[in-house]
């Protein structure tokens, strides 16, 4: 079995669990997922079977959520899975001054990722470093937000806001919701995560655990074709000759092609429409040159 599962990532679980779990659902060892899930978050996980596995590098990285953020409150893992160290009260605060703040949070931002994170530092888990008591100090990375909505509002003591936030690869939503009550000087803390959308793949069209055992048992479960997946990369076309040798590991010289897709990676089609893998177009000594980078399938 070779696809791509749209798997909503129940709460209370890691990601490494799901990956467990649906070994043993289809009784395959090669599974992977694209984009670790916090055990507290739910929604789209993206998992891999088969040889699509070595496709997950070519996914596209956007993501998008649905985040819950509780003002007051701040933790040693910047959600409400850790201990609380300190509490004010923000009943004085109002949402034109969370919009106000949210705004420093818009574009390309340099954020520093939770100490509770799978970062490595010198070879080892931050995580692994926090619970070991050791206080690492981490740099800021660039990261980028797309768009951030309000959804509601819910003011008192402990406000709640609920957000939907589009991002770019390597965001911490935890973060955002640390540096928010750090801007609105009343510390913050992620209540609730739910992943939207990944790799192209929406919650909208997930399968729950449940849902993908009754359609196993029922005979109806196919998985997504990796070429739904990749969708946002361009499309080579190959003749039955170039695609056999293109399998092989030969260079193709690509005569008809636009300039813009030089150094890009590439959908590889067989003119039957069966889906090759991954190329890569270069220009080599005046040349222009596709070169395999995944043979997906072979002639």
């Amino acid at each position: 079995m070779q696809g791509f599962l749209n798997l909503n990532k129940p709460f209370g679980i890691t990601s490494h669990d799901c990956v467990a779990k649906v070994r043993r659902l289809l009784r395959q060892k090669k599974v992977g997922h694209g984009g670790t899930l916090d055990p507290a978050a739910t929604g789209v996980l993206p998992i891999a079977l088969g040889k699509a596995t070595r496709l997950l590098q070519y996914l596209r990285e956007d993501k998008a959520y649905r985040a819950t953020i509780k003002l007051g409150i701040t933790t040693t893992t910047d959600d409400l899975q850790g201990e609380v160290i300190a509490e004010k009260s923000a009943n004085n605060l109002t949402l034109e001054a969370v919009k106000i703040a949210l705004e420093k949070f818009q574009g390309i931002i340099q954020q520093i990722p939770p100490n509770y994170s799978a970062i490595q530092v010198q070879g080892k888990r931050l995580y692994d470093l926090a619970r070991a008591g050791e206080n690492i100090i981490v740099a800021p990375r660039p990261v980028e937000i797309h768009q951030i909505d309000i959804l509601d509002w819910r003011g008192g003591e402990f406000p709640e806001l609920d957000l939907e936030i589009a991002c770019g690869p390597g965001t911490y939503i935890r973060a955002i919701a640390r540096d928010l009550g750090i801007v609105l000087q009343t510390g913050g803390t992620l209540a609730a995560l739910t992943r939207t959308a990944s790799c192209g793949l929406q919650l909208t069209k997930s399968l729950t655990f449940a849902d993908l055992e009754t359609q196993l048992e029922q005979g109806t479960f196919n998985p997504i074709s990796p070429e739904t997946v990749l969708e946002h990369l361009a499309i080579i076309n190959l003749s039955a000759k170039e695609a056999k040798a293109w399998c092989q590991g030969q260079r193709i010289p690509l005569s008809d092609i636009s300039t813009e897709h030089l150094g890009n990676v590439q959908q590889i089609y067989h003119e039957d429409d069966r889906f090759l893998g991954i190329g890569k177009v270069v220009n080599s000594e005046g040349n222009v040159l596709l070169l395999p980078q995944m043979v997906f399938a072979l002639e």
